[in-house]
Order: structure tokens, then C-alpha cells, then sequence
């Protein structure tokens, strides 16, 4: 019901009257011009409605691929960010994720029964992080970063009947974007580079890591209001526990009006160490006015 009540209240902000100046209708669609990289004028808001579902079959550790049970872990996100200052370098926000996970080889689409079944599945609001998003660079505007402070909003990862819901360390984390679009238009390179360091909670199995993910998006425009794209993500954390896996996906974005627009992707784990070895599916609406 959370999940609804917070995609009604995006539609409505979306159709709430806004329209956008000639100016800004000349620079381009959202998907073409607003990039992870580009920052918000004063006053602009961007909100983001992103739905991960993954799960898995089989797995690796300590060098061993086997199969399993299948584990189902959905994450519903939501970004929101305002631009605040004058000369559109600085912008503030909050980010926050909704999780439901479903083990002991129930189908993956229970994660949206919501049931809490004992010794099966859990379910809540998990985490909320204040974040900043700037540019360091004056003359290299697409080039910025967001630094944001997640905070655990629960006490216990994993339940009495072992059922994971989300870490409880406190997560520090920086992320590093970059765009550039090729002098025809027509395609544009996404580079993100995404670090945490972890900590706060000696019970939780990510305390005491740090984590770098590299990650490399190409996109394709066939028209203004569309774009096809491949990506490559690499994870790896380091510390108490060591943990990388990598995945290669594909997907595609579309304009649905001046203000908003849907992405769906695909991605497959194609290796690892001390991961499962699944496949995600996503879904996201975007609204920026």
C-alpha cells in the first residue's frame, strides 16, 4: 500500500499543471539532457520511482558454484532532489527504499504479497539517507557528485528464522557521474563510479567494508523521446567480509510527456565470489518539472 499511495502522489505531481519555457523545450528530452551528471536549476525538482527485483538460483562461495533454493529480494526506491542554488551547482535531497524480500523457494512474484509469512519473508521501510549532489568542476558541468548518509531504519537484518531484510550498518556513500555525448547526438557515454564505506553495527555482515562499483552505460537515441542502452557494473566490497560479483545488461527509456518518462532494464549476473548469481528486472518512472 506504501508502494501505491507514493506512485499516486508522483502521477499527481506530474500532471499538476506544470509546463515547461520555450528555453528549456529547446535543450531536449529529460532522458537526452538530464543525465544522473546534470544538475538541477533553482526551484527544479527530480523525482525518481526505481523498482529492482532480483532473484536467485544459484550461487558461489569460497569458490564453490552451486544451486539453491531460489531467494527473491525487491527493492522499491525513491530519490527526490531540488536545486537550491542561484548558479545551478548545488543540489539537495533525500533518498529512501522500501524492501520485500520471500525465501525457502517461494515464486518471486510473492515479494508483492507483502505477507510477512513467517520463516519466508519480511518486509518494511529500510533505510532513508539526506543527500547533496554538486558540481567540483565549474568547466565540466557534466561531471558531479553525490554524497548521501544512509540511515538503517530497523534493528535486526536477519529475523529469528534467518529471513534477510537490509543491513543495519550505516552507510557513507559517494558517487561519481559523468556523461559525454558524441558530436552526432545520436549515442552518449554514462560512466558511474559508486563507493560506500559501511559501519556502526558489529552484527551487521557488511560492518567494517568499503565498496567500489564501477559502472559503463552507452545509449542510443533513435528519436528525441527514446533510447536503447547496454551496461556493464562491476561490485566489490572489501573488509570484514569480502564480496564482487558483475553484470552485464541491456534496456531502454522512453519519453511519455515533457515531464515524464519510463525506464525498464534487464541484468545477469555472469560472475562472482561469496554472491548469488540471479537476475534483475526494473522498472522506474521518472517526473522532473
Amino acid at each position: 500500500m506504501k508502494i501505491i499511495a507514493a506512485f499516486l502522489i508522483l502521477v499527481l505531481i506530474t500532471f499538476s499543471g506544470y509546463s515547461q519555457d520555450e528555453s528549456e523545450g529547446n535543450q531536449g528530452s529529460i532522458i537526452q539532457t538530464y543525465t544522473p551528471s546534470k544538475l538541477l536549476k533553482k526551484g527544479q525538482w527530480d523525482i525518481k520511482w526505481f523498482n529492482n527485483l532480483y532473484t536467485e538460483t544459484e550461487a558461489r562461495f569460497n569458490g564453490v558454484k552451486a544451486d539453491k533454493n531460489r531467494e527473491t529480494y525487491f527493492t522499491s526506491s525513491f530519490d527526490i532532489f531540488t536545486g537550491v542554488s542561484e548558479n545551478n551547482t548545488f543540489n539537495v535531497g533525500v533518498l529512501f527504499d522500501i524492501r520485500s524480500n520471500v525465501v525457502g523457494d517461494r515464486s518471486a512474484l510473492d515479494v508483492f504479497s507483502f505477507d510477512g509469512e513467517r520463516g519466508t519473508a519480511r518486509s518494511g521501510l529500510t533505510s532513508i539517507a539526506p543527500a547533496v549532489k554538486f558540481n567540483p568542476i565549474k568547466n565540466v558541468s557534466n561531471f558531479t557528485i553525490q554524497s548521501a548518509f544512509h540511515i538503517p531504519l530497523f534493528s535486526e537484518e536477519s529475523d529469528d528464522q534467518g529471513v534477510f531484510l537490509d543491513q543495519t550498518a550505516y552507510t557513507l556513500q559517494n558517487r561519481f557521474f559523468y556523461d559525454y555525448t558524441l558530436p552526432s547526438g545520436n549515442w552518449q557515454l554514462f560512466t558511474e563510479l559508486n563507493t560506500e564505506y559501511n559501519f556502526g553495527d558489529d552484527n551487521s555482515f557488511a560492518n567494517n567494508t568499503f565498496v567500489v562499483a564501477p559502472g559503463v552505460f552507452m545509449s542510443y537515441f533513435p528519436s528525441d523521446k527514446s533510447t536503447v542502452l547496454g551496461f556493464v557494473q562491476h561490485f566489490h566490497r572489501i573488509g570484514d567480509f569480502d564480496q564482487d560479483f558483475t553484470t552485464l545488461g541491456f534496456g531502454g527509456k522512453y519519453q511519455l510527456t515533457k515531464t515524464l518518462n519510463l525506464e525498464v532494464l534487464y541484468s545477469k549476473f555472469v560472475r562472482g565470489e561469496n554472491t548469488g548469481l540471479g537476475q534483475s528486472f526494473n522498472i522506474g518512472l521518472r517526473t522532473l518539472f
